[in-house]
């Protein structure tokens, strides 16, 4: 065999090597993530807070009994910040760019923003499902 051949065999044969293994890598973070397909707000919302915080936002899930410090009550981020939603706070905070309340003890409240962009070939959607959420949570202040 020509040695040139040889060597376009092995580079074939690596590149498939490759492909395979990105491929099962991203499937595992995928599945560890736990990460929907959905980028709207209510179904992230649905499927990644209504366990604390309730359908209704108002920190009623069926989870809340079992946590040391209550879930806030999401429907009145405005109001306690002076009647103006903090858009860019609450993303932060989602991602976990920003520490939560001193009261909030050992961060029961599972950070998803890191979820939500950590799988590599998702990074943008990322950013955008951070976004969705935040203005999903702007969408159900009390007036």
């Amino acid at each position: 065999m020509h040695p040139l051949s040889t060597r376009t065999l092995a580079a074939g044969r690596f590149l498939a090597a490759l492909a395979l293994s990105v491929t099962a890598a991203m499937a595992q973070s995928a599945e560890t993530t736990r990460l929907i397909e959905s980028i709207q707000g209510p179904a992230l919302y649905s499927a990644y807070c209504t366990a604390c915080h309730g359908k209704d936002g108002k920190g009623g899930g069926p989870m809340a009994k079992s946590l040391k410090v209550a879930p806030p009550d999401l429907t009145r981020i405005a109001a306690r910040n002076a009647g103006k939603f903090p858009s860019v706070r609450i993303q932060r905070v989602i991602s976990g760019e920003e520490a939560l309340p001193a009261g909030h003890g050992t961060r029961d409240m599972p950070l998803w923003g890191t979820v939500f962009s950590q799988v590599a070939w998702d990074q943008d959607l990322g950013r955008v499902r951070i976004d969705n959420l935040a203005r999903y949570l702007e969408s159900l202040q009390t007036k």
